[in-house]
């Protein structure tokens, strides 16, 4: 062979070579990159090629499958009560994606993860049809209504967990939306989506207002200052004097901090708690100081940001601060934010002698054949406080409910013992706009408690001086521990 052709022939082969490693990084490399890419209509048209698995509460799906008027997607989901259930589930549309449960256990519902392969090759060989796999959920039904019912057309959220297991019993978030509206690819599908888009809609109905928005948490924060105060010896006796003026002056300023009821000055921690004396819980915060305040709200998940539920939740921040800044951190303004999920861990851990439980809403992932792929196993977070302080902070909460002094009276359950505390954040420039009204909880029944809520309600229609915690938040969240409480009888 002469020169030139020999040149030719290497070069052939060097261009043959290149697209053989090309084709075999495509095919094996980018194999997974290629079959997850949004772009890929395959991977849709194969998504909704057969009927997805159900996301299950309380034993019953909340969800199904139709089979679709027209279009290369043959099957479109469904959802019973789709508004009550949507911060649970997210939604899974044909045209924009899916979020929430319907995308972190994609792999179950439709029958792909790698868990079923054994099982999917097994039915490939028998001829019988790949099915989707099931997500049981720690829901409770009753619960989840009750919270849904108690809302009705305010905004809010509320957050309810069973301590002992850190099993979210009800996740809702209001304004919600039907995923069912947009699950297909239709021109009223496209417009139900565009509907609820926050640019469109300034009400932002598809925000998870109970795991992604941050609130102050008000005086519902005090509990978590009460806290710190006990565990880092500012105070030894729920009842014993503190030493607080009234008014008190904010460290470092001239800035008197007052109350808006209650005789405040030098009140116990218990009683407090009861009227809600921002005074002595600001003054105790400055006791403590910024560095142990963080290490205490951390130590009941806030400065978290990697808390999966699995359902990531927004970071709940105490933060680091001035004295001033820090005393009204203390209770509860100033940049300390929380998500109604945080407050409800909050109570949790009160409710629980101190340990705190990762909160969780998947019980089980399960083949179609309803063999278990996976289940979920209670994990302590950490021992928020000692069994002790957690015995005085459950005294005092009790007291919040049952005085007839306390701010938490609507919050009472025949037959149980229910600890609360109250909580009016202010809200706006110079607290221009109406407040958030607050209320976290928990039932004890026989010495246990199954149950502890948060419940946050931006209630723009209220009257201002209407705006309480006790009056539009402790009733929703009475319902809703009555609603656990009865279901497992």
């Amino acid at each position: 062979m002469n020169k030139p052709l020999r040149r030719i022939a290497i070069f052939c082969g060097l261009l043959i070579l290149t697209l053989l490693i090309r084709d075999n990084w495509l095919q094996y490399a980018k194999a997974d990159d290629l079959a997850g890419d949004d772009e890929n209509r395959r991977v849709n048209i194969a998504r909704y090629a057969t009927p997805r698995g159900d996301i299950i509460v309380d034993g019953k799906a909340i969800t199904g499958s139709v089979e679709s008027s027209s279009g290369d997607f043959k099957y479109k989901r469904t959802w019973t009560n789709g508004a009550m259930w949507a911060p649970v589930t997210g939604y899974s549309s044909q045209a924009f994606g899916a979020n929430q449960l319907e995308k972190l256990e994609d792999g179950i519902l439709t029958g792909n993860d790698d868990r079923l392969f054994f099982r999917n090759t097994l039915d490939m060989i028998t001829g019988k049809k790949k099915e989707g796999g099931a997500v049981v959920t720690t829901l409770n039904a009753a619960a989840q209504k009750a919270a849904y019912e108690g809302l009705g057309n305010k905004k809010g959220a509320v957050a309810a967990i069973e301590p002992s297991t850190g099993k979210i019993l009800a996740l809702v978030s209001t304004p919600s939306y039907d995923p069912s509206k947009f699950a297909g690819t239709s021109g009223s599908d496209e417009k139900a989506w565009k509907a609820v888009q926050k640019e469109n809609n300034e009400d932002n109905p598809m925000l998870n207002r109970a795991l992604r928005e941050t609130y102050p948490p008000g005086s519902t924060f005090k509990v978590v200052t009460a806290a710190a105060a006990l565990e880092n010896g500012e105070v030894s006796g729920i009842d014993d004097a503190t030493k607080t003026p009234d008014p008190y002056q904010l460290p470092q300023t001239t800035t008197d901090l007052t109350n808006e009821h209650g005789e405040c000055k030098n009140a116990s921690l218990r009683y407090a708690l009861m009227v809600s004396c921002n005074t002595v819980f600001a003054k105790m915060a400055d006791n403590v100081g910024n560095e142990k305040m963080i290490d205490q709200a951390e130590k009941f998940g806030f400065n978290n940001d990697e808390l999966d539920t699995p359902v990531r939740a927004a970071e709940s921040i105490y933060p680091e601060d001035n004295a001033p800044q820090n005393a009204m951190d203390g209770i509860g303004q100033a940049s300390n934010r929380a998500t109604p999920l945080q407050m409800a861990m909050v109570a949790s851990a009160v409710a629980n002698d101190g340990k705190l439980m990762k909160p969780y809403m998947v019980d089980q992932l399960k083949a179609a054949n309803l063999d278990t792929i996976e289940t979920t196993e209670p994990q302590e977070l950490s021992q928020a406080v000692s069994s002790e302080t957690a015995q005085k902070l459950q005294k005092m909460m009790e007291t919040v409910v049952n005085d007839p002094q306390g701010t938490g009276g609507n919050a009472k359950i025949s037959g149980a013992t229910v600890g609360g505390k109250t909580g009016t954040a202010q809200h706006g420039l110079n607290n221009s706009e109406k407040p958030y009204a607050w209320f976290i909880s928990y039932a004890m029944v026989d010495g246990s408690s199954p149950v502890a809520v948060a419940v946050v309600v931006e209630d723009g229609s209220a009257v201002r001086d209407d705006i309480s915690g006790g009056g539009l938040a402790a009733p929703i969240a009475k319902d809703v521990m009555k609603a656990v409480i009865d279901s497992k009888k």
